[in-house]
């Protein structure tokens, strides 16, 4: 049975909500969840589109849309004063953190969500993310050293190209059974297209 595959950027609003609902969907209809941090200026650069968060209007209504979800679902919701950030330290350290310690790769990308959205966390910076790692039973010098090996940046970067030749386009962006969703609203069909094996 294939995973749900759960692909976001850090910086993505619509991924943060996702990413509350996420495991308790896939608890639901009986599949893992395989979380895909990735670059979401990697689509850009294929799709020519912009940000909600660069595009006027979208991104006043981003934001009104985004503290209405927060309200209605009761969460604690503040975006930085300099949204969006660029979540390259934060996504090199999700996919070495998954190498070395897979169990605390989906927590840690958890931690990643909570600290941007409500904390200020800053998804650049290097030292900031790998501050975290002692909440994880990781050494802060090690995950340091590990955003910062090219092998592993070669990698990041060849996750996200090849998850763009793929077709993922957004964030969040679900696949699962081939079959690709893009958005949070998506979630609930996502839901019944696997109850009933699709239409």
């Amino acid at each position: 049975m294939s995973p749900i595959e759960f692909w976001f950027d850090f910086s993505s609003g619509y991924a943060f909500f996702a990413a509350q609902k996420i495991d308790d969907l896939a608890a639901r209809v009986n599949r893992p969840v395989l979380w895909r941090p990735y670059m979401l200026g990697t689509a850009y650069k294929v799709t020519g589109a912009r940000g909600l968060s660069a595009t006027p209007l979208k991104r006043d209504y981003a934001r009104l849309d985004w503290a209405r979800i927060a309200r209605a679902q009761g969460l604690d919701f503040r975006l930085p004063a300099d949204h969006p950030r660029v979540a390259l330290a934060a996504t090199r350290a999700f996919y070495w953190i998954e190498h070395e310690s897979p169990k605390r790769a989906i927590p840690f990308a958890k931690r990643v969500f909570s600290g941007y959205f409500t904390e200020d966390l800053d998804t650049a910076s290097p030292e900031a993310i790998a501050a975290l790692a002692p909440e994880f039973g990781l050494s802060t010098e090690a995950l340091l050293a590990g955003i910062a090996d090219p092998a592993l940046k070669a990698r990041v970067r060849q996750i996200g190209e090849s998850a763009v030749a793929d077709g993922v386009f957004g964030s969040p962006f679900f696949i699962v059974d081939d079959e690709p969703f893009f958005g949070w609203d998506r979630m609930a069909m996502m839901e019944d297209w696997i109850r009933c094996g699709g239409w």
